[in-house]
């Protein structure tokens, strides 16, 4: 579900308890989490909600100014039922956390064995460790720059270096990446052993 960094940050402090959407079906769940810049929001109930029984209050929690706020922002769909969403913070990213944690030896081999998967599972080859080298040599260098000097597209390159972060190796810089603690001992590793 796409929110925006303003309510983000206001269910981050507790101001909004409330989310909004028009759909033809559900995009989260009740007890489902989504990773965001903020931290971690937990979606705690959602249910259908007729357009007649929006309240003031409603708006107000979702972050609106108003009712007509609030309206004019579900009518942007034309189609679908409305849902409301009871949102809140449930705690900090812990990729954050993970990034910080170096590994012994035993993680350090679960995470190399993890990267090899990816190789092999990959359309256009082995990457994760030229990748990884390559965020290491080129800090803060834009995705699309380091997409090109792969001979790739920028969407799909994303998406990979997305599975590194995922395992604590990378951070987001705005631009592009850097390696975390996490992600320069397992980088160390793969370089020893391939000497």
């Amino acid at each position: 579900m796409l929110i925006p960094l303003a309510i983000l940050r206001r269910i981050a402090d507790g101001s909004v308890t409330l989310a909004f959407r028009r759909w033809e079906r559900p995009r989260v769940r009740a007890g489902g989490r989504q990773r965001t810049s903020v931290g971690v929001i937990a979606f705690d109930a959602i249910e259908p909600v007729a357009r007649s029984r929006l309240t003031a209050t409603d708006a107000r929690q979702a972050g609106f100014s108003g009712l007509p706020e609030l309206l004019r922002f579900v009518d942007r769909r034309p189609t679908g039922r409305i849902h409301r969403i009871r949102l809140r913070l449930e705690g900090p990213d812990p990729r954050i956390a993970l990034r910080a944690t170096l590994p012994d030896e035993k993680e350090i081999a679960t995470i190399v064995a993890k990267l090899a998967r990816l190789d092999r599972a990959s359309h256009h080859g082995p990457w994760t460790t030229d990748v990884l080298r390559a965020i290491d040599e080129r800090p803060s260098v834009p995705a699309i720059d380091l997409a090109a000097s792969f001979r790739r597209e920028r969407a799909p390159f994303k998406i990979d270096v997305r599975k590194l972060k995922e395992l604590g190796l990378t951070e987001s810089l705005r631009p592009g990446y850097r390696l975390s603690p996490r992600g320069r001992a397992v980088l160390d590793a793969l370089s020893t052993t391939r000497r």
